[in-house]
């Protein structure tokens, strides 16, 4: 199913960032352009797959093949786009961002599980 695979690619994707979070330092000047232009380049794909992840997601949740709320499902975009610039300007408390990914996490195994049954 191509929503099951989209969502483990998404889960990639999280624990990728996630990395990036710890591993990194915030960049010495956050205006700088080829900074910017690296995280456009390195998140653009993300965000493709984020928008039709949702798309996907939502179709099976209005079709009732999932028992997740189409709110969680929006907060899990949301909440990935947060977490999607917070990996790399740094700028969001360590624990505040655990909880994000968290929560991301979260939502993306309840589905997982739920397409599997």
């Amino acid at each position: 199913m191509e929503l099951e695979l989209q969502t483990k690619q998404f889960k990639e994707h999280l624990d990728k960032l996630k990395n990036r979070y710890v591993e990194n330092n915030p960049p010495e000047n956050k205006k700088d352009k080829e900074f910017f232009l690296m995280v456009k380049e390195y998140t653009t794909p993300i965000h493709a797959l984020l928008e039709e992840w949702e798309e996907k997601s939502l179709e099976v949740v209005k079709d009732r093949k999932v028992n997740i709320h189409p709110q969680q499902v929006t907060s899990t975009r949301e909440n990935m786009e947060l977490l999607i610039m917070h990996s790399f300007y740094i700028d969001a408390k360590r624990k505040r961002y655990m909880e994000l990914n968290h929560s991301v996490h979260y939502v993306l195994d309840q589905l997982l599980r739920e397409l599997r049954m």
